[in-house]
């Protein structure tokens, strides 16, 4: 009896072991680029937008969002890329972000962008979140062609958000006298 026990406190244990190191694997990508090469936040914070492109060249970028990844895209075009990831807005787990299931729009604002686009792994998860935040239903094609629609605007808006918090560090008006 004592023999069963410790035989399924150690499966058990096993299991658990397991699962941690393929929770680790799935997130390698977070500890590796921590931070998004172009605005800088933690991609960490962001696992559910955050993207990973890599280049036939064998280089990689990773950043935090698509708007982000449509920027490299933009400086990086006589580079070929080999895969493009996204996190799965639920799993967080990086998926194929050309085979994903996107979702543009809707209530809740997106990373580095007002207009959000989400990305999720199974169908019927991106039709939830619809019916829950709104926003309609894409491909990679067309999420990429909206943040590169939304650059400008996205752009500005970022700008001048921390225009605002350089102001307010500095306890200035932001008026040049």
């Amino acid at each position: 009896m004592k023999r069963n026990y410790l035989f399924l406190i150690t499966l058990i244990a096993v299991c658990f072991m397991c699962a941690g190191v393929s929770y680790a694997q799935a997130k390698k990508d977070i500890h590796l680029h921590k931070d998004c090469k172009y605005c800088g936040m933690d991609r960490g914070m962001f696992e559910f937008s955050r993207m990973l492109i890599e280049y036939d060249d064998g280089s990689s970028v990773a950043v935090c969002s698509i708007h982000c990844a449509a920027v490299d895209l933009a400086n990086n075009i006589d580079k070929m890329p080999k895969t493009i990831m996204v996190g799965d807005f639920n799993a967080k787990d990086l998926i194929d972000a050309e085979k994903a299931f996107w979702v543009i729009g809707g209530e809740k604002p997106g990373v580095m962008s007002k207009r959000g686009k989400w990305a999720f792994a199974k169908k019927e998860d991106a039709e939830a979140f619809m019916k829950k935040n709104g926003g309609s239903a894409a491909d990679f094609e067309t999420a990429m062609k909206a943040a590169y629609e939304d650059m400008y605007g996205d752009t500005k808006m970022i700008r001048d958000k921390r225009k605002m918090n350089r102001m307010k560090q500095s306890g200035g008006d932001g008026h040049k006298h």
